[in-house]
């Protein structure tokens, strides 16, 4: 497989269309699960803001400088389009819910309760604690990564995942245990 650093080295110096569509099939539906998680669900919104995202990365792919992982500078973008729509209000702040079928088996009603519990909670969190929460634990960012993404100091990020995290704790303290054995 050829690497992101190679394909984008295509791109930029021989204007190499199909090396971009190698990226974009690599990281399209991780961008538009994102996407969607910025537009609270609105599946048409977050197919748009990928679009917009792919064209911005491809017009501006000759400054990127590979201090951060591809990935990592296509959520940036992503981010950053989304953060003009919301304070244009063209869009609502996301809620990063997800929202899931349920089964009647005793574990699967039990594991319902729980996101739904979760998803209150998380609302219970500042807009920043949700992002870093999410980016870290929900799409497997490292720290670096997530403040990257999030445009913060390592530091502030840290501390927006440790207060969330202790909200939800106290939050869903109801829950400790009930998944165990």
């Amino acid at each position: 497989m050829i690497s992101d650093q190679e394909l984008i080295s295509r791109v930029v110096t021989r204007q190499d269309q199909h090396a971009f569509s190698q990226l974009v099939l690599r990281y399209q539906s991780q961008l538009r699960q994102w996407a969607r998680r910025l537009c609270n669900g609105d599946t048409h919104l977050a197919d748009d803001l990928a679009q917009e995202a792919f064209i911005k990365a491809y017009k501006a792919l000759s400054a990127f400088r590979g201090d951060s992982k591809f990935s990592t500078w296509l959520y940036r973008i992503t981010f950053n389009i989304a953060a003009n729509r919301w304070r244009n209000k063209k869009i609502q702040w996301c809620e990063l819910d997800d929202n899931e079928d349920v089964e009647q088996e005793h574990s699967e009603i039990d594991q319902y309760h729980a996101k739904k519990d979760l998803t209150a909670a998380m609302k219970c969190l500042s807009s920043a604690q949700q992002m870093a929460i999410s980016l870290c634990f929900d799409d497997g960012f490292s720290h670096e990564e997530a403040a990257q993404v999030m445009g913060v100091p390592l530091g502030t990020l840290k501390t927006h995942v440790n207060r969330g995290k202790q909200k939800l704790q106290q939050q869903l303290s109801a829950w400790q245990g009930a998944f165990s054995g």
